[in-house]
This record gives structure tokens, C-alpha cells and sequence, in this order.
């Protein structure tokens, strides 16, 4: 899937995504797949994958497109 970066919250390590069917999606610095939580920004595009977390869907495999 294609998304943006909503919002993150760095000091905890996590964010969101606004996923292109305007759902918004959960992503922990874990989940990253070639990218660097640290030097991410709001607004940048990301490809990344769906999967089913305790509280709902969370974005895996997370990567930077632009």
C-alpha cells in the first residue's frame, strides 16, 4: 500500500500514516524497512504493508518512496 506520513511522535517512537483510502494507519520504529525513524518527516511518502495488531491495523515493512 501507498501512504503519508500524518504525524510522529518521536519521543516514543511511533506514528501515523493516512493510507491512500484516507484510513489512518499505526507504525512503531520497529516496523521500518529501510528507513531511519530519526531523519523521517510529515508528509513523505511510504509504501508499506497492512497486518492485524492487537488494536487493530498497523503498518509493517515501512519505507520512504520520494
Amino acid at each position: 500500500m501507498k501512504g503519508t506520513i500524518k504525524k510522529l511522535i518521536r519521543d516514543r517512537g511511533f506514528g501515523f500514516i493516512t493510507a491512500e483510502d484516507d484510513k489512518e494507519v499505526f507504525f512503531h520504529r520497529s516496523d521500518l524497512a529501510e528507513a531511519d525513524f530519526d531523519t523521517m518527516e510529515e508528509g513523505a511518502s511510504v509504501e508499506f504493508e497492512l497486518e492485524s495488531g492487537a488494536k487493530g491495523p498497523r503498518a509493517v515493512k515501512v519505507k520512504v518512496t520520494d
